[in-house]
């Protein structure tokens, strides 16, 4: 076993003795060139890594005023709260300036790899948090003079490649499982939405006589079912649009994210607004009432619904949202929360939603869609038939992403132990 040393450094603890402990400034000079993006394209900083620009980012009106990046840069952005969001590049390209791009001193042997094994590992990440300064988390930044100061364990090269080529290895080799779990995790997921589907269209007794539902994206119904346009079942309502000053305080104020997220609306919500008495009362979620995601980019994220099963006092609803409030019981919220999370509901959005611009789903749409009504009893037993079968494939899905989460904390300790020299290369 080889020979340990104390580093004097909190975060790396022992390392091996033939190790040297430099300054991030002694090893790393600061690429500052400002370039634009039709020069060197743009580049996204994210936790997976330095990656063209993605599509769903907020683009910058400065086009000319970005940072150079060169392949095998290393770039991190110094927020210090987007923790482990970094990464070397493996393009030219270009950044916004909130980042910081390092390479590595022309007199320091450093291979890029085991850099980007070393930077991006949770102890670095913490090291890098805590030089920071700032208000509040989501404004917290580490800059260079910060960043130049931190103490890094720097192993001799040839050790740096043992290091890399072990390291890369047991990474694939923990990437493979992770990625076999998340595909048992989409079987699951796609398992439950077509049990939705199948349950809220043909009921549970598969002995009943059928009859075509003369709706292509429906199929056969069970016989004794009705028919009703959502016209028939309730009154339909865009929500509250409010400027962005009104946000932060006064009364409840059910999101977006509220709606796209969970099939029954949380008995409390995060988000509050301040709302006049008469807004209140126009805007207000009531037990029973069902809303609608209204519009987005893309039409993954239109039409999904959640139930309201207990009113929330004094809270209005997004702008973003369509709030159907049913005349009677006719839909009961217990079969409607299924209903409307069913895959023919996609089928029916896809079928009729203009697609030119934005996805949309207008009150219109809304009104003209075909609910199936089963009677009253066969509601409830539908409701709790899908209760209990979602919750037995819920419980697996989260025992299985507690084992991708186990992985990750495992491929996380093994890199910090290799790059600290606690796990030696043999």
């Amino acid at each position: 076993m080889r020979e340990m040393k104390d580093s004097g450094v909190e975060w790396i603890g022992k390392c091996p003795a033939s190790w040297q402990i430099q300054t991030i400034g002694s090893l790393f000079r600061v690429r500052n060139e400002k370039v634009n993006d039709t020069d060197y394209p743009p580049l996204s900083v994210t936790k997976n890594g330095i990656v063209p620009q993605m599509e769903n980012v907020a683009k910058s009106d400065t086009n000319d005023n970005r940072k150079m990046v060169l392949a095998e840069d290393f770039v991190i952005n110094s927020r210090s709260d987007r923790k482990q969001s970094c990464g070397v590049s493996s393009l030219d390209g270009s950044v916004s300036l909130i980042n910081t791009v390092l390479y590595p001193a022309k007199e320091v042997p450093l291979v890029p790899a085991y850099m980007n094994y070393l930077l991006k590992n949770y102890g670095f990440a913490e090291e890098f948090y805590r030089w920071g300064h700032g208000i509040v988390a989501d404004l917290w930044t580490t800059r260079w003079q910060e960043m130049k100061s931190i103490l890094l364990p720097m192993p001799f090269m040839e050790e740096q490649r043992q290091i890399i080529e072990i390291l890369d290895k047991k990474m694939d080799d923990v990437d493979r499982l992770i990625g076999n779990v998340q595909k048992q995790i989409e079987k699951l997921k796609a398992y439950k939405q077509s049990l939705i589907t199948e349950v809220v269209i043909k009921g549970i007794d598969s002995a009943v006589p059928m009859k075509d539902s003369c709706i292509d994206w429906i199929g056969e119904m069970p016989k004794h079912w009705e028919k009703l346009r959502v016209k028939y079942i309730g009154n339909t309502q865009n929500g509250i649009s409010k400027g962005g000053e009104y946000f932060g305080n006064g009364y409840p104020f059910v999101s977006y994210g509220d709606v796209y997220k969970n099939m029954e609306l949380p008995s409390e919500v995060a988000g509050l607004v301040e709302s006049t008495e008469i807004e209140r009362e126009n805007y207000s979620v009531k037990k029973g009432d069902i809303f609608f995601t209204r519009t987005s980019e893309t039409i993954e994220e239109v039409g999904f619904s959640s139930v309201c099963t207990e009113t929330i006092e004094n809270a209005t609803f997004a702008g973003f949202l369509i709030r159907l409030r049913p005349f009677n019981d006719a839909l009961t919220t217990q079969y409607a929360k299924y209903y409307f999370r069913g895959e023919h509901i996609r089928r029916y959005l896809i079928k009729e939603m203009n697609l030119v611009t934005r996805a949309s789903l207008g009150q219109g749409l809304l009104r003209a869609m075909t609910v199936l009504i089963p009677p009253h009893d066969e509601q409830i037993a539908i409701a709790d038939f899908l209760d209990k079968k979602c919750a037995q494939i819920d419980r697996l899905i989260a025992i299985k992403q507690s084992k991708i989460e186990k992985l990750e904390q495992y491929k996380s300790s093994l890199i910090y132990e290799y790059v600290t020299g606690k796990k030696e290369v043999s």
